[in-house]
């Protein structure tokens, strides 16, 4: 198992309105074991002039999606897996007050809640049941020994007047925000597709792709709420967030 605090030196990276899924409870979740779905090839960010779009991508070894967690049947537990962009941003560019962490673009499949109460992914009228449907989240990581991966999402005080979210987060007390990106799955290509307006303009960041698996925790005080578990690939292989945008002109 691997854990990406040892690949970094000093910080981290990654990472309320609830609909669940099933009703089975009590079942044990495991991470699913590594696949050629979540092998990491390649990754880019591409800036397009003419949209003012960011297009972030990750190539893998095998489809997008091919692997998915078996659900918990109930929240606390609950299996995460995700398609992660670690990145260089500032967590003001994208929504969040200020806060120590690293932001990262995280495209996450999860099949007991839903956690996206906006926005109604597989198009059925119901906006609490496609938490299994590959969404985007902006989330702040920090490191976190209480964990095997080594990382979780930064949490806060429920209730803490100085703690600013974006309007479209679901309310759960960790930073994290649900800001209705699409998500475009072709083959063994992942892209998520982000105007540029909503990172504040800043087209001179750095990025790294990382998948993992991550898991809820609601009962436990000894474990943060949401943490990564374990690790599968990292793009640049020692996370050091070494790629720029680059930009695709007409």
């Amino acid at each position: 198992m691997r854990s990406i605090i040892g690949l970094l030196s000093a910080g981290v990276v990654l990472a309320g309105s609830f609909g669940f899924a099933n009703a089975s409870y009590g079942e044990v979740v495991v991470a699913p074991p590594s696949s050629a779905a979540l092998e990491i090839q390649s990754t880019q960010v591409h800036y397009i002039d003419d949209l003012d779009l960011l297009v972030f991508e990750q190539q893998l070894a095998g489809d997008v999606g091919a692997t998915l967690p078996q659900p918990a049947g109930q929240l606390d537990g609950a299996p995460v897996l995700g398609y992660v962009f670690p990145t260089t941003l500032r967590p003001e560019d994208v929504g969040f007050g200020g806060t120590e962490g690293i932001v990262a673009l995280a495209i996450t499949a999860h099949p007991d809640f839903d956690d996206t109460p906006l926005w109604d992914e597989n198009n059925d009228a119901d906006y609490a049941n496609d938490g299994v449907v590959w969404h985007a989240h902006w989330v702040v990581l920090t490191p976190d020994e209480r964990v095997p991966g080594g990382l979780s999402v930064a949490a806060f005080e429920p209730g803490d007047g100085t703690v600013v979210m974006p309007p479209t987060n679901p309310g759960m007390a960790i930073y994290l925000d649900s800001p209705g990106f699409a998500v475009v799955a072709d083959q063994n290509t992942l892209r998520v597709l982000v105007p540029a307006q909503r990172v504040n303009q800043n087209l001179t960041f750095n990025f790294d792709a990382v998948t993992a698996y991550m898991e809820v925790n609601t009962s436990d005080q000894s474990r943060p709420m949401l943490g990564v578990y374990e690790v599968y690939s990292v793009g640049s292989g020692d996370l050091s967030l070494p790629y720029g945008v680059q930009r695709r002109s007409p």
